[in-house]
């Protein structure tokens, strides 16, 4: 992460770089909410992106002498489901950071806090799964005071999590000093020069299934884009909008009007709206479906649209290739499955190759970035966040982030 005048005019928080860890206990909140292989009793980490994205902080924090508690939650449990820890995602780390990294027995409590107690300075602590604790999700006071007393300092940066009011990401930052992570601060300053001062032309490429989750961000970016291409099954919605068939295909009913309303809009904006052209259409949702490159998209009935036609792929790589500024959310289609992932592999291959700055936002676009075996450090920022880069980039305040110190 860059230190320079620029990056810092768009970061407004404090960070790691404005305190003295040495010889302090530093809870830090991670996001190592990462996917695990299972072969039979043996559990690892399946993509360890999540954590090696961390591990800037977590060696800034180790070389200046900080004794470190981790915190992190790791899918969603109904209780203390075994599968579920995190000793997995301990070992993983400390094979990255090449050092012992200390698994606690719980969050909190006596054990915990003895864990805590008897940290060396570069020593590594990381607490079990924080939503085996109900009060996690509900911000519990009780929770939140039991995990302040773990440390001195809180760093947060688990940018994928800082749009949900939690114990570990607003209850403990209320209680203790608190500052951001790099990757935290990377995350921001990314989105923030997307909303300030973007290359144009600048395109934005949405896909995923549901317009009610992206309609915020298009309203934004008919103001500033050039230009909105959509995909994936988002676009079901505008074609019903435009009260053409869908057979099949996945439409999301409450994002219809919606996607009258940004069509609407997009009539009154100086930015392109654009939808697909064709598409690829099948009888179902599996790898061995019967299938059709559709030319055009009123799909029939029994068909299902699940992906974006070679004509659309190919339009909306000529406009990524000229852009100045690509922000990309979304898969093209079920990219999963091998006959619908082509739109999704040519949109994310163009932006891949865009020579002005490229961001992707997260989740399934992260995903398909690696199913697909692109090349992750092609793009010019890949966000941790899916959730959380959405809700910024709509201009919602994102309630960890607000916490911390200016």
């Amino acid at each position: 992460m860059s230190g320079s005048a620029t990056d810092r005019r768009l970061f407004r928080k404090r960070t790691v770089r404005d305190v003295d860890p040495g010889g302090k206990r530093v809870l830090v909140r991670v996001d190592f909410n990462v996917p695990l292989d299972r072969d039979g009793e043996r559990v690892s980490v399946a993509d360890d992106g999540r954590i090696r994205a961390a591990l800037p902080t977590i060696e800034h924090l180790r070389d200046r002498e900080a004794r470190l508690v981790l915190v992190s939650h790791l899918g969603r449990p109904k209780d203390r489901e075994r599968e579920l820890s995190m000793a997995p995602v301990s070992a993983r780390l400390g094979e990255l950071i090449g050092a012992e990294v200390r698994q606690a027995p719980a969050v909190v409590g006596p054990d915990v806090e003895q864990a805590a107690a008897a940290l060396a300075p570069g020593d590594v602590l990381v607490l079990e799964n924080s939503r085996f604790e109900p009060g996690e999700t509900k911000n519990d006071p009780q929770l939140s005071d039991a995990l302040s007393r773990l440390a001195d300092l809180y760093v947060d940066d688990a940018f994928g999590a800082v749009h949900r009011v939690h114990a570990t990401t607003v209850g403990v930052a209320e209680r203790l000093p608190a500052v951001a992570g790099f990757l935290l601060e990377r995350e921001v300053t990314m989105l923030s020069g997307l909303l300030e001062d973007p290359g144009h032309p600048f395109v934005v490429v949405l896909g995923g299934a549901k317009v009610s989750d992206k309609i915020g961000v298009i309203e934004r970016f008919l103001e500033i884009a050039d230009a909105i291409l959509i995909g994936g099954a988002m676009c079901f919605s505008f074609f019903r909008a435009q009260g053409l068939p869908t057979g099949d295909s996945l439409v999301e009913e409450e994002g219809v009007e919606p996607a009258r309303r940004a069509l609407e809009r997009a009539q009154r904006s100086s930015c392109e709206l654009e939808l697909p052209v064709d598409l690829v259409v099948a009888d179902r949702v599996a790898a061995d479906a019967e299938w059709r490159q559709l030319d055009g998209v009123e799909v029939p009935d029994g068909w299902m649209g699940l992906d974006i036609g070679p004509r659309t792929a190919r339009a909306y790589a000529e406009r990524i290739s000229q852009a100045g500024t690509v922000f990309w959310n979304g898969p093209m289609g079920v990219f999963e499955l091998a006959p619908f992932q082509e739109g999704t592999r040519g949109v994310a291959a163009a932006v891949a190759a865009v020579d002005g700055l490229s961001v992707v936002g997260g989740g399934d676009s992260a995903a398909a970035v690696r199913q697909l075996g692109l090349d992750e450090a092609a793009y010019g920022h890949i966000s941790t966040g899916g959730g959380a880069s959405l809700e910024y980039l709509e201009g919602r305040e994102l309630p960890g982030l607000a916490v911390l110190a200016d």
